[in-house]
């Protein structure tokens, strides 16, 4: 059965309106910008800069926006996947310490084995795209939460990093692999400093935007996109409908444990050895970047572009409390104020483009 749009009704002076023209009034640029689940972040983003701007001298200038883009990229690489992930209507709380993880399996196995560093990155990134399927895996055979499924690995890769790292190396952090064949070129992938203008930027970044590129092209531009906004809007409406749902929420854990390798090689080569220790926390500031940036808790809702202000508010506000040369211990209190202002405000953004839609 197919519905047909109603004759648009004649307008005060007696011509007949034009269903294109009612189509381009719904679609205006203010409606669209209304839209975007990312304008509450970036509102928030512009007024956290300019506050800094204005009491801290060193904040705008270049050296000290490439340490804010470092902070931020560090984030934002995990921030990224996170945010897909939250858009299908999931978490994963094993985040943080996969990137140790994946850092210490890299450093481990090129070490113990004295084999070339690159052997040591390859098998870092089979073993962490397996700990992702199985997060992925468990959740659509289970049915359990996944609060529960990655609370789990959160508590088993926790374990395993310290345990297997005293066991091999006898103390709690890896040795160092400077030395070994194939170091230099890692590091030049995964840690490298490029030179612009004399300011030095972190290859990082450069990983970061590619990142939320590749990521808004698949939610935008591809059909996965869909898959994921259905899958977080209504599992059961989207399985109806033909949607591979369980295949979408395995890539997606799978999407998460690739960045968590990113970010673990660039913590590995930026360091030469890793604390076993590390990652424990970082999974929550993951998430809150994601919510910063737009993302709903309850899915289906959410992008790519808003989890990379979220990141940047995060960069600015770390490094903006160390230029304004205030206690860093104010950054929590900073940081859980915003992500309350950052929440209501994106309520408010998503209720006037229901309105307007």
């Amino acid at each position: 059965m197919t519905a047909t749009n109603p004759t648009p009704p004649t307008p005060p002076g007696g011509s007949t309106g034009s269903t294109a023209d009612d189509r381009l009034l719904r679609t205006s640029p203010l409606h669209r910008l209304l839209g975007r689940p990312e304008l509450g972040s970036v509102v928030g983003a512009l007024a956290v800069f300019l506050f800094f701007a204005l009491i801290a001298d060193g904040f705008v200038r270049a050296a000290g926006l490439s340490t804010v883009l470092y902070a931020a990229s560090t984030i934002g690489i995990m921030a990224v996947p996170v945010a897909l992930l939250m858009i299908g209507g999931e978490f994963d709380l094993s985040a943080g310490v996969m990137v140790t993880s994946s850092a210490l399996i890299s450093s481990m196995f090129s070490y113990q084995m004295t084999a070339n560093v690159w052997v040591g990155v390859g098998v870092s990134l089979l073993v962490t795209l397996a700990i992702g399927f199985f997060n992925g895996f468990m959740l659509t055979r289970t049915k359990l939460p996944s609060f529960i499924i990655t609370l789990g690995t959160f508590l088993m890769l926790t374990g395993m990093n310290l345990g297997f790292t005293k066991l091999i190396s006898g103390t709690v952090s890896t040795k160092t692999i400077a030395d070994m064949e194939g170091f230099a070129s890692a590091k030049a992938l995964f840690a490298s400093v490029l030179t612009v203008g004399g300011v030095d930027f972190k290859v990082t970044i450069l990983w970061w935007l590619g990142l939320v590129a590749l990521a808004s092209w698949i939610l935008l531009r591809t059909r996965v996109g869909n898959w994921i906004f259905a899958v977080g809007g209504g599992k059961e409406a989207a399985r109806a409908v033909g949607v591979p749902v369980a295949a979408t929420k395995i890539g997606l854990y799978m999407g998460v444990s690739f960045a968590a390798w990113i970010a673990g090689q660039h913590l590995l080569f930026s360091f030469d050895a890793v604390q076993s220790g590390e990652g424990v926390g970082k999974e929550l500031t993951y998430i809150i970047a994601a919510v910063i940036g737009g993302c709903l808790i309850t899915g289906g809702y959410g992008s790519a572009i808003g989890s990379a202000v979220g990141a940047l508010i995060f960069g600015m506000t770390d490094k903006g409390i160390v230029f304004a040369e205030w206690n860093p211990d104010w950054f929590k209190f900073f940081l859980g104020a915003m992500l309350l202002l950052a929440t209501l405000l994106n309520a408010w953004v998503r209720k006037r483009a229901e309105a307007t839609a």
